[in-house]
């Protein structure tokens, strides 16, 4: 405890130098576990018969964002829960794909798998003879002594554990006080570091968690581990319920930000150590893992396609192109692979993604309106979002109706047979005028369906031949 100092009133508080801001700071106060006798579930914020409160108190804290930031995934385990169980073969397929993805430089660091079933330790091992750096294959597993010499026999250097850190789950599920879920789960982790194993602390519902009264307290004696063992642990904020906001001056436990700022700095968790795991229940999955490089996580926790429980996880194409966005490059990933996996999925796998998703759905890049279409011919950069044939091997496309107009019809030849330059068809050649002919004809005589590229192809074909246009479809 600090020392009373009668002639101020106040606490002799330790101050600081912040070595990355260069100023002098004071140190709040002790950050001591609150042992309630009750739960706090924050009943004000979380009314459960009302939609849950954002309230603010205005505390900003600055921007931190680490040099190096960086995603993993989980496919194989959060991914998992909410579809029917991969194949071994497609658990191979698909990391092969992740690590072509992350580039030379490991931008997809890890991946996390069960251990459980034996199609899982195989599609482990399997994994494990590629040899590759990244994805690091990483475990989950339940918290027990067997488990984690099951994870030093496979050979792996990390692995996840289950430590709820709400009271919702202290409580209510586990039935244990603060300081009893505290102590075992530190007897878990000691445990596991005995195994010399670094654990991945996954720190469930920290958006419901008291922030200072159980979870800074508890990732403290997590890093007295780490200066005892000399092996990592790794801190994993999972926002379980998709409560999580980024909204500039809400309170914790809500407030990423605020999360982020308490664990990092109070607790003293490095950047490199801390990981954000978002749901989407509220749609804030994306902001709010952005949010979480913004101000201190080195890492994102996604799945392909979003696939996870309920609404899903963050997205893991998603944060390729936030990575490029924040810092103005890719640093080595290769984003044509999303669309070669989305095209997996729909193929091999049997999943429909919705089509308008961003970056994979089928009408992502697609426009329909033909004033949109006339721009698009004219540049293309008036209405797509970037150039999506250079980074997701996706010429812009326009789906052809009633409402197309020439332009659109000239879009889709050129888009769809790749045709550039000298080559591609102008929105006043004949060929272009008789497909729209015999297109407003099919809708004169009442279809209400947008054409099919099976139909335009097998129509322009015929035009082709029969007016003997010398256009190279390929």
């Amino acid at each position: 405890m600090y020392e009373y100092d009668e002639s101020t009133g106040f606490e002799n508080r330790p101050v600081y130098m912040n070595e990355k801001s260069n100023l002098l700071e004071i140190e709040e106060h002790m950050y001591i576990l609150d042992d309630v006798k009750k739960p706090n579930v924050f009943r004000n914020m979380f009314p459960y018969s009302e939609v849950p409160k954002v309230p603010f108190n205005d505390k900003v804290v600055p921007h931190n964002m680490p040099k190096e930031i960086w995603i993993t995934d989980t496919t194989f385990r959060d991914g998992q829960q909410s579809r029917a169980p991969y194949s071994t073969e497609q658990i191979v397929t698909i990391y092969d794909y992740l690590h072509k993805l992350g580039g030379p430089k490991g931008m997809i660091r890890a991946s996390e798998f069960f251990l459980y079933s034996k199609k899982d330790r195989d599609a482990v091992y399997k994994c494990m003879e590629r040899g590759y750096q990244f994805p690091e294959v990483t475990s989950w597993i339940r918290a027990s002594e067997k488990d984690f010499k099951l994870v030093k026999e496979i050979g792996m250097k990390e692995t996840g554990i289950l430590v709820s850190c709400s009271d919702y789950h202290i409580f209510l599920k586990l039935k244990m006080t603060r300081r009893e879920a505290m102590d075992h789960y530190l007897s878990i982790v000691r445990q596991c570091l005995e195994e010399g194993i670094s654990p991945r602390c996954h720190l469930e519902d920290i958006t419901r968690a008291d922030i200072y009264g159980f979870v800074v307290p508890f990732c403290m004696e997590l890093m007295k581990l780490m200066e005892e063992y000399h092996i990592a642990v790794k801190i994993r904020l999972c926002d379980t319920m998709g409560y999580g906001v980024n909204f500039s001056g809400a309170a914790i436990p809500r407030s990423v930000q605020g999360i982020i700022y308490a664990v990092h700095v109070n607790a003293g968790v490095p950047h490199a150590l801390l990981e954000w795991h978002g749901h989407n229940d509220f749609y804030k999955a994306v902001s709010n893992s952005t949010t979480a490089w913004i101000y201190g996580c080195s890492g994102v926790n996604t799945s392909l396609f979003g696939i996870g429980e309920r609404t899903g996880n963050t997205p893991l194409e998603a944060m390729v192109f936030e990575y490029a966005q924040l810092k103005g490059e890719l640093n080595g990933m290769d984003t044509t692979v999303i669309t070669e996996l989305a095209e997996y999925y729909e193929k091999e796998i049997g999943y429909k993604i919705p089509p308008m998703t961003p970056f994979v759905g089928r009408n992502f890049n697609v426009t329909r309106a033909g004033i949109h279409a006339d721009g698009l011919l004219k540049n293309e950069e008036i209405y797509s979002i970037f150039d999506t044939d250079k980074f997701l091997n996706r010429p812009c496309k326009c789906a052809v109706s009633n409402t197309s107009g020439l332009a659109g019809i000239a879009i889709w030849i050129n888009s769809t047979y790749h045709l550039k330059g000298d080559s591609a068809v102008d929105k006043k050649d004949k060929i272009v005028e008789e497909m729209k002919n015999w297109v407003d004809e099919q809708y004169e005589q009442g279809r209400v369906t947008v054409m099919t590229d099976e139909e335009l192809d097998a129509k322009l074909r015929e035009l082709i031949s029969a007016l003997q246009i010398p256009l190279d479809l390929g």
